[in-house]
């Protein structure tokens, strides 16, 4: 995915590696393939917002940006349909590059896109790496349509980049030998970088402003889950105000994670989430199940093992009760210094080969 002209909220990871690769001095184009669809299937997913009318050549951050169709079916079914319009997909991107030659291309999806990643870079003779963000390990392997695609494409590539040990770990299940971890950097700017926040309100007689800092329709959010947290807290006596957050620049999401008391994450899956190093960034404390690779940096006090709202509840207000005197602490391998560090040698070695 990729933040398109309607829907800069979509795709926020990918424009960051973006960024990270120019500001290193890599002159970086993007290929964003694009299902086709009427304007009324956007409906069935948030990420899909801006996708039935998207133009085909636009910019993005100063970066010019191709958006091919394809044809697939929803739940690929046929997933050689799909794989066909991939393959003729090939010609077209060709054409836009013209004379401009890349030398390694990244394809941040690996079902159905590192088809067309696999493919161009075979006609360039350059290396390929695909990145996992989480869905092509955590549903696509065990989707009896495309598993199987899944796993032969990533064992194609010359690198496979995991961004959480996690799903390393897939991997190596998977007999995928050629596969490293780098994390997503922490992208939130300076204007948005606050010292955390202490409560100071009264005892369960305040109000209490919790994010839930993702779209409420996507049910591996687990949106449900937040609104009887939120019901808890208030059979305590607290007067609770849930903010949820759709397809927001960002900006307006680390100004809402400012004026939040606590975020709240109580997602079925997740690769990191971003959101939940982004709001510590922002000041403000969160509160999360044991999801994605939250333990790697929330304190004990702020995980919670079950998808329960009693326990989450407490969790929330065991945290408003600590003294946020010192900054959140963050591992450096969430640095945007030790991921571009990363990056830099990933690309350098593919490119020495070559």
């Amino acid at each position: 995915m990729y933040p398109l002209p309607t829907n800069v909220a979509r795709g926020t990871f990918v424009s960051d590696n973006v960024e990270l690769l120019r500001a290193q001095g890599h002159e970086v184009k993007v290929v964003n393939p694009l299902p086709r669809m009427l304007k009324y299937q956007e409906s069935r997913r948030s990420t899909l917002t801006g996708v039935a009318k998207a133009p085909v050549k636009f910019e993005h951050g100063e970066v010019e940006v191709l958006a091919p169709r394809f044809w697939g079916l929803p739940g690929h079914p046929y997933p050689s349909i799909t794989i066909g319009s991939m393959k003729r997909m090939t010609k077209k991107v060709s054409n836009w590059l013209n004379d401009w030659q890349p030398q390694i291309i990244i394809c941040h999806t690996i079902w159905p896109a590192a088809e067309l990643a696999g493919r161009l870079a075979k006609q360039l003779s350059i290396p390929w790496i695909a990145v996992v963000h989480g869905h092509d390990f955590d549903v696509g392997l065990q989707d009896s349509n495309i598993g199987h695609h899944i796993s032969r494409l990533a064992k194609q590539a010359n690198q496979i980049v995991t961004v959480s040990q996690r799903l390393a770990d897939i991997a190596k299940r998977e007999q995928i030998t050629n596969h490293s971890v780098i994390r997503c950097h922490t992208a939130v700017e300076d204007e948005w970088l606050t010292e955390p926040k202490n409560w100071r309100g009264r005892w369960r007689k305040e109000k209490l402003d919790i994010l839930f800092p993702a779209d409420p329709r996507r049910p591996e959010k687990n949106h449900y889950l937040a609104l009887q947290t939120g019901e808890e807290l208030e059979s305590r006596g607290w007067i609770v105000g849930i903010t949820t957050l759709r397809q927001q620049p960002r900006t307006i999401v680390w100004d809402r994670m400012l004026v939040a008391n606590v975020t709240l994450i109580t997602s079925l899956r997740e690769s990191g989430p971003l959101v939940a190093r982004e709001s510590l960034a922002c000041g403000t404390p969160v509160v999360s199940v044991n999801v994605g690779d939250v333990k790697d940096y929330l304190q004990e006090f702020c995980l919670v093992e079950d998808y329960d709202p009693v326990k989450l509840a407490d969790a929330i207000e065991l945290t408003l009760q600590q003294d946020w005197q010192k900054k959140f602490d963050m591992p450096d391998n969430y640095s945007l210094d030790y991921v571009s560090s990363q990056w830099q040698e990933l690309l350098s070695n593919h490119v020495a080969q070559t």
